[in-house]
């Protein structure tokens, strides 16, 4: 992404701000996986949107009016002898070159650099209580300004603000060169699950159909996935969040795949449910079409003016009267829908926000109501039936979880699906496997 990307954000970001203001947002930690291994390092997402540096070990400043420079990185320096070892590294010089920064420190010296930074501010705009230690260091630089100032006549910050709320807003509207990428991320996603439906076989595992999609993702770019992938046969699916991945896959099952690739830190979020050995049961259908059917309810709230909870309740209302038609609820509609009684079998919600995070940042609700839906959002309708062992229904539904997802934007005119290339439809989804 060009840095003018990210510098048009950090002027809109500057512009929302006091003259006497100062912004410090640092970059994910490295975390121990065990011994002297590594979890694979992902940039903090705030930090990232605001500068798009990659490495570790940096924090970002932005001072507006700093004669130097607004823009500050602090970053580890180039090291030939570290970089053989463990790869290389943009450096001071990168961070200004490459980076967009106006002046770059050596993070080894953020203490004795920083705190000055700091003296005569207002207001400090950090990303509290995400990483608490950092937290900490800044309260004991912000001790240390205190002490020092008093001796000179001097001020420190008054206030630590959470900067969340105005660098969420803008996160939650995508704009042009975000798109490009969550499209991206949308096909290649796609192409992973059509690639699942070929392979699948009975007889495999779990694991191995996974191993299949997420091939398609590095071979398509991307690096990362967006999530765990959750690969679920059978029984499985009725496990919302079910990552073991490690069951063999039977014949007359269904095999639930949510999993999404990341591209440019962007992630996409995918699911589709099919049949193991490629052919729908009666009982497997029926439940199958109801969850397409919601979805595709709910798309018919995806357009602005929409508020956020208007995809729900159409999807619920579709839930609601199709497991009264199969059965597997009793009484009336109005019935279902004010006791909830539909949650036994469909307990989630119909969607979350989606950017950088998977479940990305965002207000559902402004002034406890909920918000319209306006052109740049981005988000999931993800309609489901469950039905495990433990429901007190005819055996003949046990076992069968289906969800179907897909990514909305919200654009001026009506919306658009950047995961549409996955097959969802039955007829569709059996001629796939069929060839």
């Amino acid at each position: 992404m060009s840095q003018d990307v990210y510098a048009r954000r950090r002027a809109d970001l500057v512009n929302q701000l006091g003259d006497n203001d100062i912004v410090i947002v640092p970059t994910a930690p490295i975390k121990s996986r065990n011994s002297d291994v590594e979890y694979l390092f992902r940039p903090d997402s705030d930090f990232y949107y605001l500068c798009g540096f990659e490495e570790p070990e940096a924090v970002l400043v932005i001072s507006p009016g700093r004669e130097q420079g607004e823009v500050i990185i602090f970053c580890r320096e180039r090291d030939p002898f570290k970089e053989m070892w463990d790869g290389r590294r943009a450096g001071l010089e990168g961070a200004v070159e490459r980076f967009g920064a106006d002046d770059a420190f050596p993070i080894d010296d953020i203490n004795d650099i920083l705190p000055g930074m700091m003296e005569e501010k207002d207001k400090v705009f950090t990303t509290v209580g995400r990483y608490p230690d950092f937290d900490a260091q800044l309260l004991s630089w912000v001790n240390k300004i205190k002490e020092d100032c008093k001796r000179r006549g001097k001020h420190a910050p008054y206030e630590l603000v959470d900067l969340n709320h105005l660098l969420h807003e803008m996160r939650l509207f995508k704009r042009r060169d975000e798109i490009a990428l969550m499209r991206k991320a949308g096909k290649m996603s796609a192409q992973g699950h059509i690639r699942a439906m070929q392979v699948c076989r009975p007889g495999m595992f779990e694991y191995q159909v996974q191993a299949e999609m997420e091939c398609e993702f590095r071979k398509a770019g991307s690096h990362y996935n967006a999530y765990p992938s959750i690969v679920a046969g059978g029984e499985n699916a009725c496990i919302l969040h079910y990552i073991e991945n490690n069951a063999e896959l039977k014949g007359g099952d269904l095999l639930l795949i949510d999993a999404g690739a990341e591209f440019g830190c962007y992630a996409a979020d995918i699911s589709r449910t099919f049949p193991v050995n490629g052919k729908f049961s009666g009982e497997q259908k029926a439940l199958y079409d109801i969850v397409l059917a919601a979805q595709l309810k709910a798309f018919e709230k995806c357009h602005a003016g929409c508020s956020w909870n208007e995809p729900h309740d159409a999807a619920v209302e579709i839930i609601a009267q199709g497991l009264l038609d199969e059965g597997l609820l009793q009484g009336s509609l109005a019935e279902v829908l004010e006791k909830q009684s539909y949650t036994q079998f469909y307990m989630h919600r119909t969607g979350h926000w989606l950017g950088l995070d998977v479940h990305d940042v965002g207000d559902y609700q402004i002034d406890e109501s909920w918000r319209e839906l306006e052109p740049g959002m981005v988000f999931t309708v993800e309609p489901g039936i469950y039905v495990s062992p433990a429901d007190s229904v005819d055996a003949r539904w046990h076992n069968i979880g289906i969800r179907i997802e897909d990514n909305i934007l919200i654009r001026k005119e009506g919306y658009e699906n950047l995961t549409e290339n996955a097959p969802k439809t039955v007829a569709d989804i059996e001629a796939l496997m069929a060839a």
